[in-house]
Formats: structure tokens, sequence, C-alpha cells
């Protein structure tokens, strides 16, 4: 076994101000990488707070896609290039943390071109700094980033492992984000957390962050369907989003990921909640002993009120049979999701999951 986190993780109220001294000095000026809702709950004016008061110079990029392309990332490399930056700062969800990654990559290999993204090789990058505004990606403590590639019609996770040095935690920023946001990132988070506990790559490290984290996700999921949200509530989702995204930079994640990538591209379902909708299935498929005790430990009684649980959460999935076709497919070619999975897998156990997923 091995146990590997080189993220300095900090999960506090506060702790982008608290910790402003460390992080706003790994260089003497900062690209922040954003989307508009950063101005909103205040995560954006904090760390521009930090970096004034330390004399680190910033730039702003504030139009971050919802899902990250090719394009946008080379973009954004071309205007860091132009401010002279020497460190990123990722703030928000998924897409957000997950560019700052691409974009730290080929700021240090300003001579390389797009394919580089996707070239095995030299995993070199300036710092990174992450703050999560969602609950549910855990990008700030994974090494992975996730973009589209436009020119093969799919999401794909680079070969590069870009580990930040800084993840800055707090629930507070999720206070005041719409229902379906908290919904599709949680429901995010709780798929990091059964891919990588059935994962062929999963050893009692990982599985111990998974069954911590899976009681800590349990404890504040009746908010997803309808309950007031509180504070205590959103620092509980956000940790366990974070502890999600740390069993996941170990194990990787499996077939309802790679699945999902098909309908956030072609019918622009939410990365969250088109995971979601082949957790049932993934469950089923796994060994019973292994399906009990994961959904005890998220805090259900049995598949039948899992899925039911999904599927009131989610809503209807409407997808033709064609995209599911292609979803089996591709899934059965590709080779990076199924050395994740801890049994063989059949075209014909594909079709279940995505049959349990209507």
């Amino acid at each position: 076994m091995y146990f590997y986190m080189p993220t300095k993780i900090y999960s506090e109220r506060d702790c982008v101000k608290k910790h402003g001294e460390e992080w706003a000095r790994l260089g003497k000026k900062a690209l922040i990488v954003t989307g508009r809702s950063s101005a909103v709950n205040g995560s954006l004016s904090d760390v521009k707070e930090v970096l004034e008061s330390q004399g680190t110079g910033y730039c702003v990029f504030d139009e971050t896609e919802a899902n990250p392309s090719v394009e946008m990332v080379m973009k954004v490399r071309d205007y860091g290039i132009k401010e002279n930056v020497d460190f990123v700062i990722g703030i928000g969800g998924g897409s957000p943390m997950d560019s700052a990654k691409a974009v730290a990559l080929m700021i240090a290999h300003k001579e390389k071109g797009a394919d580089f993204l996707y070239e095995k090789g030299d995993d070199t990058a300036l710092p990174v700094v992450e703050v999560p505004t969602t609950c549910g990606t855990g990008s700030e403590a994974t090494p992975y980033a996730i973009l589209t590639v436009h020119a093969e019609r799919i999401k794909a996770s680079l070969p590069h492992k870009i580990y930040p040095v800084y993840a800055l935690v707090d629930g507070k920023y999720l206070l005041g984000a719409r229902r379906d946001i908290l919904v599709n990132t949680s429901v995010d988070a709780l798929g990091h957390f059964i891919e990588s506990y059935i994962n062929a790559n999963a050893t009692e490290f990982s599985r111990m962050l998974c069954e911590y984290g899976m009681g800590v996700w349990s404890s504040a999921k009746n908010v997803l369907i309808g309950a007031d949200i509180t504070a205590e509530e959103c620092d509980k989702l956000l940790f366990a989003s974070t502890l999600a995204g740390m069993a996941i930079s170990h194990t990787g994640t499996a077939l309802p990921h790679g699945l999902s990538y098909y309908l956030t591209y072609e019918k622009g379902i939410p990365h969250g909640k088109a995971v979601g909708y082949f957790l049932p299935g993934y469950l089923a498929s796994a060994d019973p002993l292994v399906r009990r005790k994961v959904l005890a430990l998220a805090g259900f009684p049995d598949i039948q009120y899992f899925a039911a649980f999904i599927h009131n959460l989610l809503g209807p999935m409407s997808v033709d049979e064609e995209l599911v076709t292609k979803a089996v497919r591709g899934m059965m070619s590709n080779e990076n999701k199924l050395k994740n999975v801890p049994y063989h897998v059949t075209e014909d156990m594909l079709y279940q999951i995505c049959n349990m997923a209507y």
C-alpha cells in the first residue's frame, strides 16, 4: 500500500485569510481562474484582499466554461504568459479548479501546443492554489484535470498529475448556492466515494477515507431533499467532498464517471447529475457483501431505497437509445476506466447499469 497527498489542506472557517501569508507568497503574481459566481459568494474578494495585503500582484480570468475546453485552457494560458504570472489560483467548482491545473501546466511548458495536454510526460507546472466553492469535485485534493475535447466529442482526464500546493476549504462559500448545484455536486462526491471503494486500486488507506467520508456525507444528506441548509451542514458537505477527492486521488474513478461524460457532452447534463444516474447500477453490479457495506456507510438500507433516493433527487434521465449505445461501446474501449473496476466488465453489464438509470 501507499499513501501520497502532497497538497497542504486547510479546512476551517476563514482559512483563505488565516493562512494568507503562506499561500500568497508562492510567487510575485497570480493568475486567478474562476467564474462569475465567485464574485457573489465572497471567495474572490477574500482572495484578492489577501493578495493585496501581501503585496502580491494578480490578474483575473472569470469566464471559465461550465465544461472547460482545451481551446479555453490555451486562451487562458496565453493570457497568463502575457501577464507574466508565476502561480495560479483556481476558485470555484471543478471547472475552474481543473482549468487552473491545466493552465498551470501549459504556462510551465509555454513552448508546447495543445496536444501536450494529452501527451504523457513532464508534469512540471506552476504552483496551484485551489479554493473550492461547491461540494462535489474534490479537485482541490486530486492531481486530476478533466477537459472537454471537442475534436473527439467527449470529456477526458489529462494524463498529467498536477497536485495543488494548497487547498483552502471553507464551507461558508456554499451558503447561498443554488439547491441544484448543491444536489449535483454532492452526488458527484458520493460517486467518488462509491467508485473509489469499489475499485481495483482500493487499499485500506483509500477505503479509510471512504468509510469515514461516507458517514460525514450521510449526516448531511437530508438537506439535499429539501431541508434548510445550515453553516454546519455546508462544512460537512464540503469536508466530505475533499475526503472523496483524496480517495480518488489514489484509485481513480470507474464506470459511472466514464459513462457520465457522454451525457454531459451530448446532452449538457451537469457532471454530478450525470454520474448519479449510474450509481445504483454500479452498486448493483458489485459483490453483495461490498454493496451492503457501502449502502450502510452512506446511510441507505438497501439498493432499492438508494435507487429511489437518487431518482427522486435527480429526476428522470432523458437519453435516447443511440446515446446509451455510444456510451456503452465507448466504455468497452476505455481501458483507463475498465482497469479500475474490480471485476470483469461486459457490454450486457453496462447496459444493465444504464437501464437502472431510468
